[in-house]
């Protein structure tokens, strides 16, 4: 635990950052990994994208993630994600994603529910 850093913010401290651990020199023209943020408001709320960090490892994108994007807003928990493991479509795709007209019943949005309370609601009240 001697080798340990210490740090004034307990969160650092808690990393166990090893100040014996090496990081390998970037050779030149060599640049850190690209980590996504994904952020947490409320601890049981959908993580949403904020953006990147640059960094040599995930440890150092979580602390550099917390300083950017968790300094002033309230935070339940980060994510850092290296960019090269996040797999996207691709745009010339878009075709993947056309609805048919025929399956129109499964998007909730044309169940017009509350139209059809109103009018049985109205029934009702001519029949009393």
């Amino acid at each position: 635990m001697e080798n340990m850093h210490k740090s004034l913010d307990p969160r650092i401290t808690r990393a166990n950052l090893d100040l014996e651990e090496q990081i390998d020199p970037l050779n030149e023209l060599d640049q850190f990994q690209t980590y996504e943020v994904f952020h947490q408001k409320k601890r049981g709320q959908q993580h949403v994208h904020v953006g990147i960090v640059h960094a040599p490892n995930a440890d150092m994108a979580l602390l550099y993630a917390k300083e950017q994007y968790a300094r002033r807003g309230v935070t339940s928990n980060l994510w850092v994600v290296p960019s090269s493991c996040v797999t996207a479509t691709e745009y010339f795709d878009e075709d993947i994603f056309a609805t048919t007209a025929e399956k129109i019943y499964r998007d909730p949005a044309t169940y017009k529910v509350m139209d059809r309370i109103q009018a049985f609601k109205e029934r009702q009240a001519q029949k009393s």
